[in-house]
């Protein structure tokens, strides 16, 4: 297909248009005020986040039920499977459910103001992670410097802050927590940063929220931490003393004679733990099938992350062991990281569903860089509206890289604009198609379940555009009405295309279903 498009032209150039003109050198760029385009959430309660959500039988049940609104707010539902029960006042859901099968519950919150009341489908069976995890990872904050109260602090801040009402789930300790192992068979126990992680996971839990972890079934970890492997039976690891020859087979990163894959699982059942971040390279399928069968033997539902760099031939086995796989390596807060990852993405589309999604890597927005010495994200606005937009169309996960007690306005208007985020845990899981790409531009457009289409417009220039699709182009047909998702307002029936200004590195990110 082909996208009609035109550069803004000023009067004073008129003469001029015959000229080609040479192309702008990228530095410096161009200062862009940080518009908040999400409208603030509205008093009246309103029920955000996925209509669906996976449990195997016989396992724990956590659910908050995320709600804006003006608080004290109280909660309900009606069809909630036998084993489940809603706490009025916090609307969380907790329980086990022993039976396979198919719930359909109507979710309400009510305040002073008004109700509201929303679907929620509870799928009780072999599948989690329905939709696309919602959370934050400590890597891009706090590195190797992170320890056990700073994780409660993002935790107590993805609370506070109200992301937790907008879907936000997961609170994800990353490389850095492991001690050793006391003797043969037993499991890793964290590290003197991290002296009891059973009770920080009560506490996560006791926000509403859910909590991950990190290792790998190398005998050491990245960060030259122990693994999930040993040469020896009791597991006795050795600190390396640097990080020489890495990816070359040579000692430690390596895959040791001794697996302590079931045993670790067991271990981080027992604590809590929802989420499992499994990292190295390159990936092979007999590791990925071991830890993927411990956690399932756990007796607990843990989300399980494939970390980095997948290889693209083994793509069917990645989504058939894992929940979601890392597709590339570290992303940068940087226009050239950003662009390179997100719209190289559409290879591994075939591959993404409810249960199994393709993750392109953590959110570089707010404060990052890897550690405490932190700086704002130098991604532009218009270029975090990207990162936002695209990611949501990708159906990928929403991991957060940055201290969340350190949110300024301009990222909370970024993660708390539900309409956007609607559009990445859709229930039908259909990661966006790719319509048309050059070097100036690209179109996406995504399937949603309820026979609407998410559409991102994205400008990939050094200057702004005028893009402009027709529903044809899409597949679409007759008039269809848009919304503008990050300004949640209704433009009007367009009868037959789509024209926007899109500003430099920036997005257009629209809602369109037929026209009345």
């Amino acid at each position: 297909m082909k996208l009609r498009f035109c550069f803004l032209v000023f009067a004073a150039c008129a003469s001029a248009r015959a000229q080609v003109a040479p192309a702008p050198a990228p530095d410096p760029i161009p200062a862009e005020p940080a518009v908040i385009l999400t409208p603030a959430a509205p008093a009246t309660p309103r029920i955000n986040g996925a209509r669906v959500y996976g449990v195997r039988p016989g396992h724990p049940f956590l659910f908050q039920v995320p709600a804006t609104g003006e608080r004290p707010m109280s909660f309900s539902a009606t069809g909630l499977p036998d084993g489940l029960g809603l706490d009025a006042a916090t609307g969380r859901i907790t329980g086990v459910v022993a039976l396979t099968g198919t719930y359909r519950v109507e979710l309400s919150a009510t305040n002073s103001i008004g109700t509201d009341t929303k679907p929620l489908r509870i799928e009780v069976g072999e599948q989690i992670a329905l939709t696309p995890a919602m959370g934050w990872n400590s890597w891009n904050s706090w590195a190797e410097a992170v320890d056990q109260d700073k994780v409660l602090a993002s935790a107590r801040a993805m609370a506070s802050s109200g992301l937790i009402e907008h879907g936000w789930t997961y609170v994800n300790i990353d490389d850095t927590w492991q001690g050793r192992r006391a003797g043969a068979g037993g499991a890793l126990p964290g590290n003197a940063k991290f002296p009891d992680l059973k009770l920080l996971a009560d506490e996560i839990h006791g926000l509403g929220l859910k909590i991950g972890i990190y290792s790998t079934p190398w005998t050491t970890s990245y960060a030259r931490y122990p693994g999930g492997t040993a040469d020896n039976p009791e597991g006795a690891w050795q600190k390396p003393a640097h990080q020489a020859r890495l990816h070359e087979g040579i000692p430690p990163w390596i895959i040791g004679r001794y697996s302590f894959a079931a045993a670790d699982a067991q271990q981080w059942a027992d604590w809590g733990i929802d989420y499992l971040k499994y990292d190295w390279h390159p990936w092979k399928v007999p590791e990925t099938e071991e830890m993927a069968q411990a956690l399932r033997n756990s007796g607990r539902d843990i989300v399980y992350s494939l970390s980095n760099s997948a290889p693209f031939p083994g793509a069917a086995d990645w989504a058939r062991l894992a929940n979601s796989w890392r597709t590339t390596g570290d992303i940068r807060d940087t226009w050239k990281s950003l662009r390179s990852i997100g719209f190289s993405q559409d290879k591994w589309r075939p591959f993404a569903g409810p249960g199994h999604w393709n993750d392109p890597d953590m959110l570089v927005v707010g404060n990052v860089g890897w550690g405490p010495k932190l700086h704002a994200s130098r991604l532009t606005p218009n270029e975090q509206y990207t990162h936002i937009s695209l990611w949501c169309l990708l159906s990928a996960p929403l991991l957060i890289g940055c201290p969340l007690e350190q949110l300024d306005d301009f990222t909370v208007g970024l993660l708390t604009n539900d309409e956007v985020l609607a559009i990445d845990q859709d229930e039908l899981g259909r990661e966006a198609a790719q319509k048309f790409a050059d070097e100036r531009s690209q179109v996406w457009v995504k399937e949603l379940a309820d026979g609407s289409h998410a559409i991102g417009l994205f400008n990939l220039a050094e200057t702004p555009q005028q893009l402009s699709v027709t529903w044809a182009q899409l597949g679409l047909s007759g008039a269809q009405a848009v919304r503008d998702l990050w300004r949640q307002q209704d433009l009007g029936a367009a009868p037959e295309s789509f024209t926007s200004l899109v500003p430099r590195h920036g997005v257009m990110l629209i809602r369109v279903r037929p026209a009345p």
